[in-house]
């Protein structure tokens, strides 16, 4: 899917294992990760338009997402 899509999301409930898959895909990949439980993490996003554009290049995972509905 990430080859297609400039997006993707791992749904399921949780203790599944999304974020171990996200973790193994990653180590494909040039990656940044960040666990929005992690205030340090969500203050990197108060501009998330340019965070982001400044890494598109990588695979951001965001774990965590739904700690900032506002990324939506």
């Amino acid at each position: 899917m990430l080859d297609n899509y400039p997006a993707v999301a791992l749904l399921g409930s949780r203790q599944t294992g999304k974020t171990t898959l996200a973790l193994a895909i990653a180590q494909q990949h040039p990656v940044v990760y960040l666990d929005l439980e992690s205030t340090a993490d969500r203050a990197k996003l108060q501009n998330a338009e340019l965070y982001l554009e400044e890494h598109q290049d990588k695979l951001v995972i965001l774990d965590e997402i739904q700690r900032a509905p506002g990324l939506y």
